[in-house]
């Protein structure tokens, strides 16, 4: 599955600057809203989903290099976030659903943990 199909499955709202998702393809899901959790269990080119939406999920993002990142529960970063993900290639997504609906739309589309 690749991040478009995410997109158009989940409905989700793409926050950055528009690119061709359907040559993106996540390999596993991380959900954790603490920074040092991810840094330490998400895996290199994975879908990451939290709810946090401030500067620092860029950075985390960009580092470990994730195909996307999905906001859930509403939360929306500010502009000078997505101007910094923009400038580092990261992919914010946006949802009003919760973390727990997210995640688990996201295993029945078969994005499994490695």
């Amino acid at each position: 599955m690749n991040i478009q199909q995410i997109i158009d499955k989940l409905e989700l709202k793409v926050l950055t600057e528009p690119r061709d998702f359907t040559s993106v393809t996540p390999t596993f899901g991380y959900s954790s809203d603490l920074l040092s959790c991810v840094m330490a269990g998400a895996p290199k080119q994975g879908i990451w989903v939290t709810l946090q939406a401030h500067g620092n999920i860029v950075a985390v993002a960009a580092l470990l290099e994730l195909t996307a990142v999905i906001i859930t529960e509403g939360a929306m970063p500010d502009e000078n976030t997505i101007q910094k993900a923009n400038d580092e290639g990261v992919t914010l997504l946006s949802t009003s659903n919760s973390t727990f609906s997210t995640i688990g739309q996201l295993w029945e589309m078969g994005l499994r943990n490695p």
